[in-house]
């Protein structure tokens, strides 16, 4: 009778936080976050929406994850009316099961209007990833502001930016920059891959999205075949993290018989630490690559009316993350119309074979790697054990 008391004592006892992860990248960062956690504290629960990674370590996720992972303007609009009744659904779960605490990672446009109304109800709110205001929609910090109790911060140069409007910020660094090390080894990578040490190897990250993979499988193997044409030593390596990315994909090559592509689940990482050069679709992914200290190309392609839509709301010259954290073009971007096979596999090619400049870039990398190395996990954890009893 005391054990059963005890087990109802416990389960009522629990911290309840609700957190919400959009996409893989948010997982990443969420399931390091649980672990540095659960690490502090035994009797925390997490419930939302959650990736593999997070569902592995305990927490509970309402819907699935892909439905927040939609892309562009256009895009969006078409599952407007789903992600807004999913959301609707999601905050009156935690209305009718209250919590201690709320994190929403990223995935800024649908938890910035779920952290506003559960801080209004009393709920302090964490918001784990500036979102891009420093690149786009500067204006969205007054919105954060309404929303937030608290931003977890990844790059060195954001807080200012929310000191200056008052807003409570703590700068954590990035998980990956942790995870990665400051020497990559190519030689063991290529060893789990089954590469010959003698491959010209290129990594090819088309996105995780599929509307990404959609919009870039095509450009990419066609610019593989322009590669492979002189480089007959080329190996190509295509990391995809779904069974419907890899169908898009595997269509994509079905006639492609002679070109050495294979198609890996999962294993970004050792794609990326084996390979000459990475062809990659902004996002997570270009940050990954600078920190294993790989040469680039940065690319992306989306429907026309959302790259005119965005393009008009840029405030700066760069989208890839390797550019922004160095203030400079330090690798080569080529977006939309730009896009092509050829101009993609000529850039490829001719960056691999100036040296000097690789020597540059990996110096650039190298800086980018300590500024964002911060013991990530631990931090993040700290900023939130301060707002729980």
């Amino acid at each position: 009778m005391f054990q059963l008391a005890a087990s109802y004592a416990s389960i009522f006892s629990m911290v309840r936080i609700g957190i919400v992860a959009g996409e893989a990248s948010g997982d990443l960062l969420g399931s390091h976050l649980i672990e540095a956690l659960k690490q502090k504290r035994s009797d925390i629960e997490f419930v939302g929406i959650a990736g593999p990674k997070m569902l592995r370590l305990g927490a509970k996720s309402l819907f699935p994850i892909e439905r927040l992972s939609v892309r562009g303007y256009i895009e969006v609009l078409k599952h407007l009316w789903g992600l807004l009744k999913l959301r609707r659904q999601l905050l009156n779960h935690y209305l009718d099961n209250p919590l201690d605490l709320f994190i929403g990672i990223d995935a800024p446009d649908f938890n910035f209007w779920l952290e506003k109304k559960l801080k209004n109800h009393g709920v302090k709110t964490i918001h784990y990833v500036s979102p891009s205001i420093w690149a786009w929609r500067k204006n969205r910090i007054k919105k954060i502001k309404c929303a937030v109790t608290e931003v977890l911060a990844l790059f060195p140069f954001e807080p200012a930016l929310y000191q200056n409007e008052g807003v409570q910020v703590s700068y954590v660094g990035h998980p990956l920059a942790d995870i990665l090390p400051m020497i990559p080894d190519t030689a063991g990578a290529r060893d789990i891959l089954k590469l010959d040490a003698k491959d010209f190897v290129v990594a090819m990250l088309p996105g995780s999205r599929q509307s990404e993979v959609q919009q870039h499988a095509h450009l990419f193997v066609q610019a593989a075949k322009r590669i492979y044409a002189e480089r007959p030593d080329a190996k190509f390596l295509v990391p995809l993290i779904t069974r419907e990315t890899r169908q898009i994909f595997e269509l994509e090559i079905f006639n492609e018989h002679d070109l050495p592509i294979d198609l890996l689940f999962g294993h970004a990482h050792d794609a990326m630490e084996a390979a000459d050069i990475v062809i990659v679709a902004s996002g997570t992914a270009t940050l990954e690559a600078a920190l294993l200290k790989k040469p680039m190309v940065i690319t992306y392609r989306m429907s026309k009316l959302s790259w005119q839509l965005l393009k008009r709301m840029r405030l700066q010259p760069y989208v890839g993350l390797p550019n922004i954290l160095a203030g400079k073009f330090v690798v080569p971007e080529l977006l939309q119309d730009d896009a092509t096979p050829d101009n993609l596999a000529q850039t490829a090619l001719k960056l691999v074979s100036d040296k000097d400049n690789l020597t540059e870039i990996k110096k650039e990398f190298t800086a980018i790697h300590h500024s964002l190395k911060q013991n990530t996990a631990e931090k993040a954890a700290a900023a939130v054990l301060a707002y729980l009893k």
